[in-house]
Order: C-alpha cells, then sequence, then structure tokens
C-alpha cells in the first residue's frame, strides 16, 4: 500500500469515531454490553460477566426510561389544538419528532446506536440475562445475588425445571434468607395489587386499602407509559414497500392504526403476569371490586360508593361485561344493608323480591326456590364470590328431566358456584353392568398414551371411549346391549346438565371416559399424595397467582363437567373441591352407585380425588362443550355404529316462558323461567 487514503475514506472513519465517542460518552449500547457479558461467560471471565450483564440490564431500561420521558414530554409541549387542520395536524406532528429527536439524543447521544435486533430485544423480554448472571454469581460465591437472579428468570419461564431445581438449593445455603428471592423486573403495578389482595384475605383492609391505591397510581403510571413507546415506527406486514406507492394520508393512517392497535395491547400487557401467555380476567375492574368492600370494612361508605359507581362505568366500559347493569342494585343492598335499603323495584328485572329477614326468594316459581342473603363477614362478599353464589341459585335448579334422579346438594352446600350432587341417575342394575363392561373393555394407560399409573405411582388407572366400546360391541366382543347402555347414560348425563344448568344453549360432547383406579396392593402405607391432583378443566390452575390461565394445554373449548359414580364399595377416592388455592377443600363426595356431580368446567371449580386406598373404583367422566364445531373426539364416528342416534338437540320446554337474566356465571346470558299461569 503506497499509504495514500482518499478523503470519503477518511471523513468515514472520523465520522463513525466521532459518533461512537459521543454516544458513549452518554450511554454504552445494551446491544453491544449484552454481547461482550456473554462472550466473558464463554472465556470463563465471571466478573465481566456481572460487570457487562448488569450494564446491559441498566442501558436497556435507561433507554425505554428515556424514551417515554422524551415522549410524554413532548406530547405536552406540542398538543392538538382545537382548530384541527391538515397544515396544523402536520405542524404538530413535526415538532413533536424535532422535540423528541432533540431530547433524546441529549440524554443517550446518537439514537442509531441504541437501535437493537428483535432477538436481543427477545432476550431481555424473556430475561435471558438473569440466566447468566445467577450462573455467574454462583461462581462468585454470591448465592444472595444469584439467588435473586433465578427467580427473576423462573417469574418468567415458570417450566424452566433445572432453574427450579437451583432455587431449591439456593432455599438450602446458609446466609440465603426469604427476602433475597425478589423478582428485579416485577413491574410496580402487579406487585401492589398482589400484595393488596394477600392483606385483604387477611383481614388488614386498611393496609390494603393503601396497597390498591398504590397499585391503580400504579397501574395508570404504566399504561401512560406503554402507550408513549407506542408512538415510534411501526412494522406492517404484509407490505412490499418497494412498491408502496400510497399518498402521505394513507401513510400517515396506516401508521396510526398500527399504533392504535399497539396501545390496545397495552391493556392487556399489564394485565398479563410474567411467563404467562393470558392476562389476568378483569384485572382493572378487580382493583375497584376490591377497593368498595375494603371502604366498606373502614366504615368509609362515601368512598365506598365512589369505587362502587366506578367499577359500574368500568365494567359497562368493558365488553366482558356488557350485561353488567343489574349488578348495581346487589351491591348497593350489600353495601348498604347496616343502613338503608334499596326498594324492590329494583331486583324486578332479576325475578327476585326481598323477604322480611333481608334476603331474595325467588317469585313462586314451581321447579325454583332459593334464598339468600348477602355475606359481609368474609371474603366471599366480594361480588365476583357473592353475586355468583346468589346467581347460581336463581340460574339453576332445571328440571332433572327423569323422574328418578334427586337433587342431593346444589351449588350453595356444596359451597361454590355452578355445582350439583345428583343420586339415582342410573340404577343398580346398570351400575353392574357397566362394571363389568369397564372389566372387559378397558385399557391400562388409555387416555395418557398409555401410562398406566398417570397421576400417582400407587394406583393402576384404566379407561375406554364411548367409540371404543361399541367398536367392541360391533365386533361381538361384548355384548352389544352393553355398549349401547355405554352411549345412552352419557346422553342420560348430557341431557340432566343442560336441564338442571338451565343452558340457553345445546351441550355437546367434547370427551366421554369410562374410568377404574385400582389401589395397588403393597404401596398404600402413609400415602400423602392425592389419586388425582387438583385441577380446573378448561384452564391451567395457579394457585400462587390466585389465577386459572385459559390457554394451552389446557383444554380450554369445555364448559361443564360431570362424573357418574358406578360404585362405592372402596376406601377413599372421595371427590373433593378445592379454593383457588388447591388446598383449602370445600365440599367432599362420597362415590355410590347412581351419584353424578356437575361443575361448570373453569377456575372456580379447581377439583380432585383424594387417595383410593383400597379396592378399585370406577365412574364415566364427562366434559361437555357449549361450542356446536368443535369436535368431539371420543364420540365421533359413533354414526356409523348407531345409525338412529340423532345430534344433540336443545333441550326447552314448550309449557315454559323462558325470561332473560342479564347476568350470570362466567357473564354469559343464562335463563330463568317461570311456569304459566
Amino acid at each position: 500500500m503506497d499509504g495514500n487514503f482518499s478523503p470519503a475514506a477518511i471523513f468515514s472513519v472520523v465520522l463513525l469515531t466521532v459518533v461512537l465517542s459521543s454516544s458513549t460518552a452518554f450511554l454504552e449500547p445494551c446491544d453491544l454490553l449484552y454481547d461482550k457479558a456473554v462472550q466473558a461467560f464463554s472465556n470463563g471471565d465471571y466478573t465481566n460477566v456481572v460487570s457487562y450483564m448488569e450494564g446491559a440490564l441498566s442501558s436497556y431500561t435507561e433507554v425505554r426510561h428515556t424514551k417515554v420521558r422524551c415522549r410524554l414530554r413532548c406530547q405536552d409541549q406540542h398538543p392538538f389544538d382545537e382548530t384541527f387542520s391538515d397544515m396544523r395536524f402536520t405542524d404538530v406532528l413535526l415538532r413533536r419528532a424535532a422535540c423528541m429527536n432533540t431530547c433524546i439524543e441529549e440524554k443517550l447521544g446518537t439514537q442509531s446506536v441504541h437501535k437493537i435486533s428483535e432477538d436481543v430485544v427477545q432476550d431481555f423480554h424473556r430475561r435471558i440475562p438473569y440466566n447468566y448472571l445467577q450462573l455467574a454469581y454462583q461462581k462468585l460465591k454470591q448465592p444472595e445475588k444469584a439467588a435473586a437472579a433465578a427467580h427473576t428468570y423462573f417469574q418468567a419461564n415458570p417450566e424452566h425445571v433445572e432453574m427450579g431445581q437451583n432455587l431449591e438449593q439456593y432455599k438450602d445455603l446458609q446466609g440465603v434468607k426469604e427476602d433475597h428471592f425478589v423478582d428485579r423486573e416485577a413491574r410496580p403495578h402487579q406487585r401492589s395489587f398482589a400484595a393488596a389482595v394477600r392483606l385483604y384475605d387477611n383481614g388488614d383492609h386498611k393496609g390494603a386499602i393503601a396497597l390498591f391505591e398504590e397499585a391503580l397510581v400504579e397501574y395508570y403510571k404504566a399504561d401512560s407509559e406503554c402507550r408513549a413507546l407506542c408512538q415510534w415506527p411501526q412494522k406492517f406486514e404484509g407490505h412490499d414497500y418497494l412498491r408502496y406507492r400510497y399518498s402521505l394520508h394513507e401513510l400517515v393512517s396506516d401508521h396510526f392504526t398500527q399504533v392504535l392497535h399497539c396501545e390496545h395491547e397495552c391493556v392487556r400487557d399489564l394485565a398479563t403476569r410474567p411467563g404467562r401467555l393470558s392476562p389476568m380476567e378483569n384485572y382493572l375492574p378487580l382493583h375497584y371490586d376490591y377497593l368498595q368492600f375494603a371502604y366498606f370494612h373502614g366504615k368509609l361508605f362515601k368512598e365506598c360508593k365512589t369505587y362502587s359507581d366506578l367499577l359500574e362505568d368500568l365494567l359497562i366500559a368493558d365488553f366482558i361485561f356488557n350485561h353488567f347493569s343489574d349488578l348495581k342494585h346487589f351491591l348497593k343492598h350489600c353495601v348498604a344493608k347496616g343502613g338503608k335499603l334499596f326498594p324492590n323495584t329494583y331486583l324486578t328485572m332479576l325475578g327476585v323480591i326481598m323477604n322480611k329477614e333481608d334476603g331474595y326468594t325467588h317469585r313462586s316459581h314451581t321447579h325454583i326456590h332459593c334464598s339468600v342473603k348477602c355475606s359481609l363477614t368474609t371474603t366471599a362478599e366480594r361480588f365476583h364470590v357473592a353475586f355468583f353464589k346468589y346467581c347460581s341459585g336463581i340460574c339453576v335448579g332445571g328440571p332433572l328431566v327423569y323422574d328418578s334422579v334427586q337433587l342431593v346438594q346444589n351449588s350453595a352446600a356444596l359451597n361454590g358456584t355452578q355445582r350439583v350432587l345428583l343420586d339415582h341417575v342410573i340404577s343398580e342394575e346398570e351400575c353392574l353392568d357397566l362394571r363389568r363392561l369397564a372389566h372387559a373393555v378397558t385399557m391400562a394407560g388409555d387416555g395418557y398414551r398409555g401410562k398406566m399409573s398417570p397421576h400417582t405411582p400407587n394406583e393402576k388407572f384404566e379407561g375406554a371411549t364411548v367409540l371404543k366400546t361399541l367398536q367392541y360391541g360391533y365386533e361381538g366382543r361384548v355384548p352389544m346391549r352393553s355398549a349401547r347402555l355405554f352411549y345412552d347414560i352419557s346422553e342420560r348425563a348430557r341431557r340432566v346438565i343442560e336441564s338442571y344448568f338451565l343452558l340457553n344453549s345445546t351441550l355437546h360432547f367434547s370427551y366421554t371416559h369410562l374410568v377404574c383406579r385400582t389401589a395397588i396392593t403393597g404401596q398404600q402405607d402413609h400415602r400423602n399424595d392425592l389419586s388425582h391432583p387438583i385441577h380446573a378443566d378448561n384452564c391451567l390452575l395457579d394457585p400462587e397467582a390466585n389465577e386459572c390461565w385459559k390457554e394451552p394445554p389446557a383444554y380450554t373449548y369445555r364448559d361443564y363437567s360431570a362424573l357418574l359414580y358406578l360404585n362405592g364399595d372402596f376406601e377413599g377416592g372421595e371427590f373433593i373441591f378445592t379454593e383457588m388455592d388447591a388446598k383449602t377443600v370445600t365440599a367432599s363426595v362420597k362415590p355410590m352407585c347412581g351419584r353424578m356431580v356437575g361443575f361448570s368446567s373453569g377456575g372456580e371449580n379447581p377439583h380432585g380425588v383424594k387417595a383410593v386406598t383400597s379396592g378399585q373404583r370406577c365412574a364415566v367422566a364427562l366434559w361437555f362443550t357449549l361450542d356446536p364445531l368443535h369436535p368431539r373426539h371420543s364420540t365421533s364416528g359413533i354414526a356409523t355404529l348407531l345409525p338412529e342416534v340423532q345430534p344433540d338437540f336443545p333441550l326447552f320446554r314448550p309449557d315454559v316462558r323462558y325470561l332473560p337474566l342479564s347476568l350470570c356465571w362466567n357473564f354469559k346470558l343464562r335463563w330463568i323461567y317461570e311456569d304459566y299461569g
């Protein structure tokens, strides 16, 4: 080389040097620090892993906060005025853009230096840096910081088995305390809400009020920040920019449509806990729900009414709560029970009247009679518990279809919502016939990929579907009469559940299983496990968060469930309902021939089965859906074997007048009925 450089080359080098030096003087890019940390980890240089990774996290957070602050400041400095015009709109946009560029570059330096790839963004979103940090802190003999990093990572990756094991090891280390297990990325509004709920449930209403109010402040602050971050270049999927020749107005419209979509997603984002796909249902309204009752217990009736009205406004605004108009009458009655009561006219839409004991009783119905009082002494007075208990007393209790079927316990007696216990659904002879059938057709691990003991190693599990049983009957391997009985009693159970819960649409089979659980001899001493762990049928139960997440792999399409028992000559095996904590038992059912327990499949009804310690427990397990398009895995193909089988049909009685009720469980429109005359 002759050592001569062109002016363009020299200018490029100088420009790059100036850009890097000016930007690093303010804040080093997080992706550069992240890359250095990963390289240091590969080299076993754990001191630099900590230095670079903590720097990357700090840089990532600072860039985000700077963008939010600049956006909100420039938005306030350059508002849209009332005289809206094309020129004025464009002028404000340009001024805001210039303001933001100046603001950000004053704090961070050249913006292009801080643009990071989508892969790095995803790593930070999944909290991957904390996985590196916990290992580095572990190597550096700093278990307290390792525990915090591990806990932070595990919150967003609860399925990570190895990290879960690491956390258990940290708990056993000397010097590591419970308060070392902190979530470094915890969102203030979610942290305050969770702490407030714990105080409320423990009866500390004064402390709960302070935290709920703090949670609301943090929520609206986080909402503003989330919306501010939407005001940046958007991704237009499906657009070919090489051929993008839309006009200026179309481009602006396209951009702001994406911004609106982003802002709408903020509601979902703020209600979604780390590591979950689904948001907490009705997250913001629940703040006001808790607050109104916390104020009531604190004798702050003015605030209670204010938050009751706010809750009503929120519920009306939310599509999910579209049918909540009657709730205010129930709430106002409960909240004002110690003082003035509201007149009966407020309750006429619900089809109820107030009796002398201040309870509620149905009008004279032939088939329904219930009395429900407002409870204000325990957490059950919260509207999402008390009202639904009240509502379930109104909405369920329909005809049982068959004369032999007897009601044993309703939702109130079972201490829950949308629950029922029935006897004599099938006869002793039918129970015996089905048990013989079970011995002939059930296979070990059926429905669980051949796992003979899918829930506990102390029991053997066997099962068979309706279709398989009918195929056996068609082939002559079992009596066709017995195979047909299995189908007939399944249809009988479906009709009873559909009728009792007064569903306004047809209940369809989702899955039907003839199952037997057998205690394994020699493995029953000192058992402390369950035959079937506590779970919900259409969502993933999360006892720690007091939530049930309606997302895969849960069977989210299931709406109602039933268990029809075939025998009771065994030890243990009681069916139990629990609270959301999966520990507190709310009701227990002892199986016996012809007994059936039915319930809605959601998180309102966590349930399980106690250990079968002797003998064999057999039952028909049924799951139903209200979705007519959902494929019925256990019943598809039956029409080929039984051509006379007709499709499911809605069970409406021509002699009954149906009245719409604007609210019931799961906010779905149910019906109450009243005989003519």
